[in-house]
C-alpha cells in the first residue's frame, strides 16, 4: 500500500480486535503513526507487535468507552505529544441486546446507548480542537446498515447507530468551513464476532474480512477523501 498516510497522527478505538485491529494495520501500513484504544490491553499488545515488526508506531491506551472523564485526558496528552490529531476511527461498540424493544433489559439498552452514542460524543467533545489543528484532519464514524429502515429487533444498536449518523452530519455541517472533513462508513456484513453473534445461524465464510475492507478507512482518513457529512459503504470505496 502506498504512504497515503505518512506522517499523519491517526487515533482508532476499538483496535484490539476485528474491524479496528484491521483498520489499524492497514493504517500502520499507509504510513500512519497510531494511538490504538480497547479495553483489553493484551490485544491491543498483540497489535502493536505487529505494527512495530512491520516498521510501524503505535500508542496503546487502555480505554473503556464507558468512561467519559478518560477522554478530556487523552486529547490532553495527545496535544502534549503532538499538537494535533490527523484522523480519528470511531469504531468501538457493542452489539447490546436484540429483542423486541418493549422486552430490553433496561440497563443493556442504557448501556449500548452510552458505548456507541454517547460515548462517542465526549470522544468529539475532546477531539475536535486536536483535529481541527491538522492540515487535513479526518473523522470515520463506523455505522451499520440498520441506522436506515426499519430492523425489528436490532433495539438499541440501531437506536445508536441511527444517533450516531445525526450526530455526525451536524458535526460535519458545523466544520464546514474547517481543513476538518467529517464521514461515516458502513462496513456492510463483515466477518467479525459481532457479525457472528448477531447471526448464529450464518456462515462467515461468505463474508469479507476485517482486511477485505480495511482500505476504505485509510481512503477516508487521507487528503483525497473531501466529501463532508457523507455516509459511504465499505462496499464501494474497496
Amino acid at each position: 500500500m502506498s504512504q497515503i498516510l505518512s506522517d499523519k497522527v491517526v487515533l482508532i478505538t476499538g483496535a484490539s480486535r476485528g474491524i479496528g485491529r484491521a483498520a489499524a494495520l492497514a493504517c500502520a501500513d499507509a504510513g500512519a503513526e497510531l494511538i490504538i484504544t480497547a479495553r483489553t490491553v493484551a490485544g491491543l499488545e498483540e497489535l502493536d507487535d505487529e505494527i512495530s515488526k512491520a516498521g510501524g508506531q503505535a500508542t496503546i491506551v487502555e480505554l473503556d468507552q464507558s468512561d467519559h472523564e478518560a477522554m478530556p485526558r487523552l486529547a490532553q496528552a495527545i496535544g502534549n505529544r503532538w499538537g494535533r490529531l490527523d484522523g480519528f476511527v470511531a469504531n468501538a461498540g457493542q452489539l447490546g441486546q436484540m429483542a423486541p424493544m418493549p422486552h430490553i433489559d433496561s440497563e443493556v439498552f442504557e448501556r449500548t446507548i452510552d458505548i456507541n452514542l454517547v460515548s462517542v460524543w465526549h470522544q468529539i467533545a475532546a477531539l475536535d480542537p486536536l483535529l481541527r489543528r491538522s492540515h487535513a484532519g479526518r473523522a470515520v464514524l463506523v455505522s451499520s446498515t440498520v441506522a436506515h429502515g426499519a430492523h425489528a429487533f436490532w433495539g438499541g444498536y440501531a437506536v445508536s447507530k441511527a444517533g450516531l449518523e445525526a450526530m455526525g452530519r451536524v458535526w460535519a455541517a458545523e466544520s464546514e468551513q474547517t481543513n476538518l472533513r467529517i464521514n461515516m462508513l458502513n462496513p456492510g456484513g463483515t466477518k467479525t464476532a459481532m457479525r457472528a453473534a448477531a447471526f448464529p445461524g450464518e456462515n462467515p465464510d461468505t463474508l469479507p474480512t476485517p482486511e477485505d475492507i480495511a482500505p476504505a478507512f485509510v481512503w477516508m482518513l487521507s487528503g483525497e477523501c473531501t466529501s463532508q457529512g457523507e455516509r459511504y459503504r465499505a462496499a464501494d470505496l474497496i
